[in-house]
C-alpha cells in the first residue's frame, strides 16, 4: 500500500508540472514553486490529510488539463486558467493556509515583482488555499 501511495503522489506531481508548461511563464514559475513547496510540506502528514491533499490536487490537475485543452483549441484567444474558490471551501481552511495566500498575495503585488498579473474579463488563476471572506474579497479586488 505505501508503494502505491508514493507512486500516486509522484505521478500527480509530475502531471501537474507537465500541465504547468502551457501556463504563461510568470504563472508557470509561480505555480511550479507553489506545487513543489506544497508537496514538500505534506510529505509527513497523516493518512486522512494526505487523501484530502491528493484529492484537491487531482481536481486542480483535472481543471487545468481541461483549460489547457480549451486554450489549445482556441489559441487565438487570450489564455485563461484557474477557477473561483467556492466560499464553502473557505470555511474548511486552516490559519496556515491563510498565511500562505497572504504570502502569495504579497509576492504578486510587489512593485518590482517577478510575476505580472494582467486584467482580463475571464476568470483568473487562483491558487486553492484558505482565506477569510474579507481577505478573499481583498485578494479578488487586487486581481481584477
Amino acid at each position: 500500500m505505501p508503494g502505491t501511495h508514493v507512486s500516486r503522489v509522484r505521478g500527480l506531481y509530475r502531471r501537474i508540472l507537465q500541465l504547468h508548461r502551457v501556463l504563461p511563464p510568470d504563472l508557470k514559475s509561480l505555480g511550479d514553486q507553489y506545487v513543489k513547496d506544497e508537496f514538500r510540506r505534506h510529505k509527513t502528514v497523516g493518512s486522512d490529510e494526505a487523501q484530502r491533499f491528493l484529492q484537491e490536487w487531482e481536481v486542480y490537475a483535472s481543471v487545468l488539463w481541461e483549460q489547457a485543452n480549451e486554450y489549445r483549441q482556441n489559441s487565438t484567444e487570450r489564455a485563461c486558467f484557474g477557477t473561483s474558490l467556492p466560499e464553502e471551501k473557505l470555511n474548511d481552511f486552516r490559519d496556515e493556509q491563510i498565511g500562505q495566500l497572504q504570502e502569495l498575495m504579497r509576492e504578486t503585488t510587489k512593485p518590482n515583482r517577478q510575476f505580472s498579473i494582467t486584467e482580463s474579463t475571464k476568470p483568473k488563476f487562483y491558487m486553492w488555499t484558505r482565506i477569510t471572506r474579507r481577505q478573499l474579497e481583498n485578494f479578488r479586488t487586487l486581481l481584477e
